[in-house]
C-alpha cells in the first residue's frame, strides 16, 4: 500500500496510544553521553548543550508516493502522524525559540541518509538526529515499538535542561498538536537563568 497524503489525516479514524509507562522514568534524568549523527553533518552530543533542549521523538516518516514499511501502519496506535509532528516543529519553530528553547531537534531511529532527505523536502529549520544504532534508545530506555522488524521509538518529546530531562510529553496524540504543547508549556516554564555573579 502506498502512502496516503502524509499531512491530511481524520485522526477520528487513528487509534489513539494509550499511557504504557513507556516514558515514566524518564522525567529527572541525566542525559547520557552519545554523539549522534544530524541532517546538518555535525555529530551532536546532546549532554553537552548548555541551556533548554527541545527534542522529539517520531517512529518514522515516510516518503509520499512510497510503499508503507506494513500495510496496516495506520492502525498502529501511535504510528501514523510522523510528519504532521515534524511540520508542526517546523512552523513553531521560531515561537519555540522566542519561549526559550536554545535547540530543537528531531530523532528517529531512521538512517542519516533518510533522515537528510526528509529534512530538505520539509525544509526543516533543525536538525534532525539519527539513533540508527539505537543508542540513545537503550540509553535512556526510550519507550519503542517492533514493526516489520525494526526498532523504533514510539512518540514523545521531552525538555532537556542543561543535559537533565526536565518534562516529557508521553503519549503524544494527536502528533499535529505536540509542537503547541511544548510551546504552552515553555511559555508557562520559563528556563532559569544562572544568577550573575
Amino acid at each position: 500500500m502506498t502512502q496516503k497524503n502524509l499531512l491530511e489525516v481524520d485522526w477520528s479514524q487513528i487509534p489513539a496510544p494509550v499511557d504504557d509507562g513507556g516514558a515514566a522514568h524518564l522525567k529527572g534524568l541525566m542525559l547520557p553521553a552519545v554523539s549522534l549523527l544530524a541532517t546538518d553533518d555535525t555529530s551532536v552530543d546532546l549532554s553537552a548543550l548548555s541551556g533548554r533542549t527541545v527534542l522529539f521523538a517520531y517512529p518514522r516518516t515516510g516518503e509520499p508516493g512510497k510503499i508503507a514499511l506494513v500495510d496496516d501502519w495506520d492502525m498502529i496506535p501511535g504510528a501514523r502522524g510522523c510528519t504532521p509532528q515534524t511540520c508542526a516543529f517546523r512552523d513553531l519553530f521560531a515561537e519555540l525559540k522566542a519561549a526559550g528553547a536554545s535547540h530543537v531537534f528531531g530523532l528517529s531511529t531512521q538512517s542519516n541518509e533518510y533522515q537528510t532527505e526528509m529534512a530538505s523536502r520539509l525544509h526543516l529549520p533543525f536538525p534532525v538526529l539519527s539513533d540508527e544504532k539505537l543508542e540513545l534508545t537503550r540509553a535512556l530506555h526510550l519507550p519503542t515499538m517492533e514493526v516489520a522488524g525494526l526498532t523504533l521509538i514510539k512518540r514523545l518529546a521531552l525538555i532537556i535542561d542543561d543535559a537533565k530531562i526536565s518534562q516529557v510529553f508521553y503519549p503524544v496524540f494527536p502528533p499535529d498538536r505536540n509542537a503547541g504543547d511544548v510551546l504552552d508549556w515553555l511559555k508557562a516554564n520559563p528556563a532559569r537563568t544562572p544568577a550573575k555573579a
